[in-house]
């Protein structure tokens, strides 16, 4: 089996029964402003593209690419389509003129040809492949869904984890065996605490908590998945327009959550795993089984490690070569000035907050959005869009956006602006108290599928019965966010607890969540 980069997330398989490309992004992502790092632009994507199968995680930009796969990628390629509740990324795919889909199950074991799928019985044929979509279906994963991929040819197994945080990973282990290479993110990928209106000390602080937590959590995932070789990939993307240069982690800022991959693959030593692989657009691993037979960079290997020894000269180089990708892009943006914002996001919005009581109760206060001269208030105790009443300039949560970006989301009718607007980090945001989860979910579902979808899974009875006992506390064992195992993922520090899934905190004492509203853990002292 070849396994090649071809940036961030995006992997090319080749074995003996075909290839699969898996979430191809080149283009700019979220306004402009992500760029796969390092520049994976001189690839042959047509010959990348030329594959028998594509595998698109999920619909953020950083991994559905439409003008790449709309250009690059054979029509005639079948996609292995993971297992949503919500058609939204078989309806783009289709729009992009893809006809050939093999459904899969979630978490089930396929057995997959040019015929699509069958009989996993007896050993493989020289024109199959095993192959399993690990489907993650909660609100807040992705946009209405994440996932990971899983590909055995009979002598290697390669898991594709792109940045899915999947809760169980003994059915990849208990169907697979032993997995040969494991691709996962490391990572940041989000716009906390970056955009928030705090000190730059708290700033900083919190920075360092994000950025050390990505890294333990992925290598959680590599204790559990117990892999020969681990590739970190799927991040960081490279910020190169002028007023977003400082996030990128090339001027020795400790609160930076964009880590690269050679700072990952040296805590992974520090920790004593030896195993992992730097890989960069181009690179390609030839493995058979756990026997690595060579690993291959696109350049001399002295540029690869120049690209990260000197990179604040490798981002330089890179922005002034994107420049007018940038200013091409800018200028497909509305205008900033235009009729008052109020009425047509009234329009958008308060269909879908009728819909929704549980996330509008959940979010449980008016929310401002300040568009340059113009405020605009989401009240969801009242299920409404208004102008602010008289003396109403505070508000518990808000947003400060420029009115170009909401002005473009809304002349294209986009249906989550979690995964255009605030993953741009083009915006500015305050709060007063926890992290309200209600809140960028109802961002993420604006339209009608999408919020029955969201209300319906909130307001499910989760089985908390089964109990665990950890840093001398009885506790439930499944985390009350997004039902990770905590006998797996959580760290116990005097009485507090953290989930390392996605970081969220909780008194011991009290059982009381300490990052977001609700979702009470039950907690008694041994």
């Amino acid at each position: 089996m070849q396994v090649t980069s071809v940036g961030h997330a995006g992997f090319h398989i080749q074995t003996k029964a075909g290839s699969i490309l898996c979430d191809p992004w080149v283009n700019p992502a979220y306004f402009a402003s992500w760029f796969p790092f390092p520049d994976n632009t001189g690839l042959d994507w047509d010959e990348l593209g030329n594959c028998d199968y594509l595998y698109v995680s999920h619909l953020h930009k950083d991994h559905f690419d439409p003008e790449n796969l709309s250009k690059h990628v054979s029509k005639d390629a079948t996609v292995l389509l993971p297992d949503y509740p919500v058609p939204d990324l078989e309806r783009e795919l289709r729009a992009l003129g893809f006809t050939k889909f093999i459904a899969t199950d979630d978490s089930v074991k396929h057995r997959i040809g040019p015929d699509g799928i069958r009989s996993a019985e007896g050993a493989l044929a020289p024109d199959e492949l095993d192959i399993m979509i690990v489907a993650l279906r909660a609100p807040a994963d992705g946009p209405i869904g994440d996932s990971g991929l899983v590909v055995s040819d009979g002598e290697t197994t390669v898991f594709n984890m792109n940045d899915a945080r999947p809760v169980e990973m003994d059915v990849v282990t208990e169907s697979f065996g032993h997995i040969d290479i494991h691709l996962l993110q490391y990572s940041g990928a989000i716009w906390y605490p970056m955009v928030y209106d705090i000190p730059a000390k708290t700033k900083t602080n919190f920075g360092k908590q994000k950025r050390q937590r990505g890294m333990d959590r992925a290598r959680s995932y590599i204790e559990q998945v117990g892999a020969t070789w681990v590739v970190p990939s799927a991040g960081p993307p490279v910020f190169l327009d002028d007023a977003l240069r400082d996030l990128n982690d090339d001027h020795g800022d400790e609160g930076n959550i964009f880590p690269d991959q050679i700072v990952f693959l040296e805590q992974m030593r520090i920790h004593g795993n030896t195993g992992g692989l730097l890989m960069i657009p181009g690179s390609t691993v030839d493995l058979t089984g756990t026997q690595l037979l060579s690993l291959t960079h696109p350049i001399p290997d002295d540029d690869v490690e120049k690209i990260f020894s000197d990179k604040a000269a490798y981002i330089e180089a890179m922005a002034q070569r994107m420049k007018p990708v940038i200013e091409a892009e800018k200028a497909t943006w509305a205008p900033a000035e235009g009729e008052p914002l109020l009425d047509p996001i009234r329009a958008k919005f308060e269909p879908i907050m009728k819909q929704s009581d549980l996330m509008c109760d959940g979010i449980g206060y008016p929310v401002g959005l300040v568009l340059g001269d113009e405020t605009v208030v989401l009240d969801f105790p009242a299920r409404a869009v208004r102008a602010p009443e008289e003396g109403e300039r505070k508000f518990r949560y808000g947003f400060r956006i420029a009115p170009e970006l909401v002005r473009t989301v809304l002349r294209d009718d986009e249906p989550d602006w979690v995964n255009t607007i605030f993953l741009s980090t083009r915006f500015e945001a305050w709060r007063i108290g926890g992290y309200n989860e209600y809140l960028y979910t109802f961002f993420k579902c604006l339209t009608d599928e999408r919020i029955a979808y969201a209300d319906g899974w909130f307001s499910e009875a989760h089985d908390d019965s089964a109990s665990i006992e950890l840093g001398g506390y009885e506790m439930q064992r499944r985390c009350p966010h997004l039902k990770a195992d905590l006998s797996k993922f959580g760290v116990v520090d005097g009485n507090e607890l953290t989930c390392n899934l996605h970081g969220w905190k909780w008194d011991l004492d009290s059982g009381r969540c300490k990052t977001s509203k609700g979702h009470e853990l039950r907690t008694r002292k041994l």
